[in-house]
């Protein structure tokens, strides 16, 4: 929701949060972000929070009463992505094999005089 209060950018719109990743300093936050639209949507969503970052931890503070507020770097969560193309190739493959069923196995039990 602060995202959606504090940028009006339309390139992240379609952005959900995947992961928070703090240091034990809590100096730093990596903020994972993911999309449904395609990689450039996603990288360009990516530029926009890296711009706004600084904005974004200025609202943090005035929210959150803690004594540090992390740094925010925010990057593109590709496991998403990632685990849907192996998904895809191991259904291309699965279509594949149904195309074409093995040949019938050999019957190695008969001998040459039969």
């Amino acid at each position: 929701m602060l995202l959606r209060g504090q940028l009006a950018d339309p390139r992240i719109g379609g952005v959900t949060l995947t992961a928070v990743d703090v240091s034990p300093d809590l100096r730093n936050a990596r903020v994972l972000v993911s999309s449904l639209d395609d990689d450039q949507t996603l990288a360009d969503a990516v530029k926009v929070l890296n711009h706004a970052a600084g904005r974004l931890r200025t609202e943090l503070s005035r929210r959150l009463s803690l004594r540090r507020i992390p740094e925010l770097r925010f990057a593109a969560d590709v496991a998403l992505r990632q685990a849907d193309r192996v998904s895809a190739l191991l259904q291309q493959a699965l279509r594949e094999d149904a195309d074409h069923p093995q040949a019938d196995a050999v019957d190695d039990t008969k001998t040459v005089d039969e």
